[in-house]
């Protein structure tokens, strides 16, 4: 009999066999022949080694993320790699049900990765794994035979690993009989006829992969936490390039008895729109997704009247994964408006990761139209290497072009710029080299330079950064007339050197940027109008928010300026000056003893720009309360301090300056004139709305203290 644990539980039926009593599982009842769930294989004979000495607890040492088993362990035979071999074979069985299924994954390699059923003594049924490594995973699906004919009768399931060479292993778990085969896919044809395709999604719920079929073209195909039964919320597809046509929906890994697609409707609104930008955690003046995840700004750009903020984007999901471009505008830096996804992944697994975007101005390219500049988006195709696209309407829509990948290397992250002194184009990108005897490859922003934006020569490297690289020149003290180049990677950590074009040439040392927590992965607006002049920038604030049907924000743009201080040349940062669109009422006070009460007692909200001006004196720490959150100055140290994160900030004639931006869930902190920049990510208790401003230990003196009140950008 079948070494199963529901097999064995009291059934409506028995006979006698040799002698023995033998208790079958009720009509309709599976029949589990193994789950995996031991330590160790029990009294299946296992061959060879690639099936270890028992279960693996998912994906083994260097393999790919292992889903889609059931339980903590599966059978997977990448146990030293792709190079072992063997067998693993199942006791002696009877078959009692029309139907055995399993979940299996791996190597698609009939024969070599496989499960056989052996009935007297021969392959009866035989299944190979979906060889589906997309998206970085390899995910197991269920496989069924029709085993009506041999029902009665003894068989062996054997799991195979024979392959020496390519993807030569194969997963396997929950190994079952039943009355009826289970089935992982499901279709749902659908004449669109409205706006939006809204799908629920439960935090939580098993992964699927659901793709649109249109003409026989695949054109939309994700992955999605479907939701059985009430949802978390619902996540839409926009249908407005499809409107009047018949697709088919298409559902992959459905598990067993869910509802999978039939909850899925069309409208001509987004489901929940009626409390859009209103919900508990939404940030009132920081930018944030409609619906699902974002990460790194991309492709910051000025064109046309409007700043374009691209973004990595899962719009499928409140967590990372399914990365697309997302797309938002704006005219003043501060009111943003979504306007879809700009760049769709080239097929499933090769997904849309950062880069940046630019102006071709002189249609260098070949791009444009002769009427309209094209707008180049530079980006890593996850499956190809760097890429590019074009627009002709603004960064609406993109075009690929057709000669990708331009760049083939180990990295990802191109940031393009046009560097006018040499007259060519140059792509800063993270770059990876191996270490002869290290498992660490050599971190670097590699430089790249083009006369089109096609065909790409390597420079050279400048080492120590990781991921999303940058590089700009900028004023030295606001004079235009001596200027240095500036580089970073995605922690902000920078360098100040010059830059001919083609190397980077370090001489001003490398600084840290940020004190925060919260701050990641920035990068700066290219074709900012020359009268306007400034170098401003925008950086992912990696700050969760459970419940919502979003998650994640950016920060609130700031102007980048470079200064000559007693330590050297540092970058400042500061609000852009937009913000004061978006003030209203302010409290001002002037010359006020701290020892006095608390000047701030009667205004409360959530929504501030905070300036104060204020001279320590002999207290031990100053500082804000707001909302329930201390941001301390440690008098001391001349340090401050706000959720577990210090940075130094100096008396400048006894006085220090401070300012803080604070919305929902972030509080920016900028000290003596941008010189400290602090950007803290913290949900303040529900019923904290309050601000005071205390000193601790001695007399504190306020210069000037402002606190204006902020109104919603989503009004």
């Amino acid at each position: 009999m079948a070494r199963d644990r529901r097999a064995r539980r009291p059934a409506n039926g028995c006979f006698a066999l040799a002698g023995l009593l033998l208790v079958l599982p009720a009509f309709g009842q599976d029949v589990l022949i193994a789950d995996f769930e031991d330590e160790d294989y029990g009294d299946w004979v296992a061959t060879g080694e690639a099936f270890g000495s028992g279960p693996a607890k998912g994906a083994l040492p260097g393999q790919m993320h292992v889903s889609g088993y059931e339980g903590r362990s599966l059978v997977n035979t990448f146990f030293r790699g792709d190079g072992t071999v063997g067998t693993l074979s199942s006791p002696a069985l009877t078959i009692q049900r029309p139907f055995v299924c399993f979940l299996i994954g791996g190597g698609k390699y009939p024969g070599e990765t496989c499960v056989n059923l052996l009935v007297d003594g021969r392959v009866a049924r035989t299944a190979t794994g979906p060889n589906d490594r997309q998206g970085g995973t390899e995910r197991l699906r269920w496989a069924c035979w029709d085993v009506r004919e041999y029902m009665g009768k003894q068989a062996v399931i054997e799991i195979v690993d024979s392959a020496r060479g390519g993807w030569g292993h194969i997963n396997v778990d929950q190994i079952i009989q039943t009355e009826e085969a289970i089935v992982s896919e499901q279709t749902r044809e659908m004449t669109f006829e409205r706006r939006y395709l809204n799908l629920p999604v439960r935090n939580g719920a098993p992964k699927q992969r659901v793709s649109l079929t249109i003409d026989g073209t695949v054109v939309r195909e994700f992955e999605i936490e479907l939701a059985e039964g009430e949802p978390d919320f619902w996540v839409f597809l926009d249908l407005a390039p499809f409107q009047g046509k018949t697709g088919t929906l298409r559902l992959l890994d459905k598990p067993r008895d869910a509802a999978g697609l039939d909850a899925v409707t069309q409208d001509d609104e987004i489901r929940g729109a009626e409390d859009l930008y209103r919900e508990r955690y939404r940030p009132q003046f920081h930018f944030t997704s409609r619906r699902g995840w974002n990460n790194d700004p991309n492709g910051l750009v000025y064109f046309d009247c409007e700043y374009h903020l691209f973004y990595q984007h899962n719009p499928y999901g409140w967590g990372w994964g399914n990365m697309h471009w997302g797309h938002a505008v704006s005219p003043d830096l501060v009111h943003w408006r979504e306007v879809g996804i700009a760049i769709y992944p080239h097929s499933y697994g090769d997904w849309v990761f950062s880069g940046s975007a630019a102006i071709d101005w002189e249609n260098t390219s070949g791009f444009g139209d002769g009427t309209v500049p094209p707008m180049i988006a530079a980006y890593t195709s996850t499956g190809r290497g760097e890429a590019i696209a074009y627009s002709l309407d603004r960064g609406r829509t993109f075009t690929d072009y057709q000669g990708n990948p331009v760049v083939k290397h180990s990295g990802r992250d191109p940031k393009i710029i046009r560097h006018r002194a040499s007259g060519q184009w140059v792509m800063a990108v993270y770059d990876e080299q191996p270490v002869e005897g290290k498992d660490e490859p050599a971190r670097s922003i590699a430089f790249y330079t083009s006369p089109n934006l096609k065909d790409w020569t390597l420079q050279s490297r400048l080492e120590g950064f990781y991921e999303c690289p940058e590089l700009f020149e900028i004023a030295v003290d606001g004079d235009p007339d001596n200027t240095r180049w500036v580089a970073y990677g995605a922690s902000g950590e920078y360098a100040v050197g010059q830059f001919d074009g083609r190397e980077f040439t370090v001489t001003d040392g490398r600084h840290r940027f940020n004190f925060g927590n919260c701050f990641y992965a920035s990068q700066t607006f290219n074709d900012i109008p020359e009268e306007d002049g400034r170098r401003i920038q925008i950086a992912w604030g990696t700050l969760s928010t459970p419940g919502m049907p979003f998650n994640q924000l950016m920060m609130f743009p700031v102007e980048l300026t470079l200064h000559s201080t007693a330590e050297g040349l540092r970058l400042f940062a500061n609000p852009v000056r937009e913000i004061e669109a978006i003030r209203a009422r302010s409290h001002c006070f002037v010359d006020r003893d701290l020892r006095e009460q608390n000047p701030l007692e009667e205004v409360s909200g959530d929504l501030f720009d905070i300036e104060l001006v204020i001279d320590p004196g002999d207290a031990r720490e100053i500082g804000l309360l707001i909302r329930g959150v201390p941001v301390a100055y440690d008098c001391a140290k001349s340090e401050l301090h706000c959720r577990g994160v210090a940075g130094k900030l100096e008396r400048q004639d006894g006085a220090i300056t401070l300012r803080a931006l604070v919305d929902r869930t972030t509080i920016e902190l900028f000290g003596n004139g941008g010189a400290l920049y602090m950007p803290i990510g913290v949900i303040p208790p529900d019923n904290q709305h309050g601000l005071a401003v205390y000193s601790i230990g001695g007399s504190a003196r306020i210069h000037s203290l402002v606190v204006h009140e902020l109104c919603s950008i989503w009004a």
